[in-house]
């Protein structure tokens, strides 16, 4: 699949279908995750691949609103950074998970950003929180987001370009 078809096709998968992801495309997963650029070449990240069902559901619960569809997927990639060591880590992490989405539309899969940072879980504690309790994440780091992803219940159609915001482009000046 060329670039530009791999953008356009790309599309936040919310309901899965019950189909494990195979050790070769979590393999792939894991490169793409691997190649991502930092700042620096630091590599001030981690990643938690969680692939338990108790896990999954559990961690669908760490926000009230946008984190169910985890309950539903194969794996969850926890993407996690280090604010002490990196001023780059929102950056770094956000590439990567990009990049982590783009390998698993390649691959077939589906997948959906869940939002992490900065959210809260209730009104007591944040869903970051939320997350470092559940799977042992020391407290020193960062949780930028959750990656869900599986094999989708249905494909969706990439939008068509008709759609595309050409207004949001300036050129030479705002």
């Amino acid at each position: 699949m060329s670039f530009a078809n791999l953008i356009k096709s790309r599309r936040s998968t919310r309901n899965f279908i019950d189909r494990p992801v195979e050790v070769e495309k979590i393999e792939a997963l894991t490169k793409a995750l691997l190649y991502s650029p930092t700042g620096k070449r630091k590599n001030h990240w981690d990643f938690l691949f969680i692939e338990d069902k108790v896990m999954l559901l559990t961690l669908s619960e760490c926000k009230p609103h946008g984190a169910n569809l985890i309950e539903g997927a194969a794996l969850a990639i926890v993407v996690v950074g280090d604010s002490v060591q990196s001023d780059t880590w929102i950056e770094d992490c956000s590439i990567a998970s990009i990049i982590l989405q783009l390998q698993a539309e390649e691959l077939a899969l589906g997948s959906c950003w869940v939002q992490i940072h900065k959210r809260p879980h209730n009104n007591e504690k944040t869903a970051e929180d939320f997350v470092k309790e559940q799977l042992n994440i020391p407290r020193s780091k960062n949780v930028l987001s959750l990656i869900a992803i599986g094999y989708p219940a249905k494909k969706r159609a990439p939008i068509d370009e008709s759609e595309l915001l050409y207004h949001k482009i300036h050129k030479g000046k705002y």
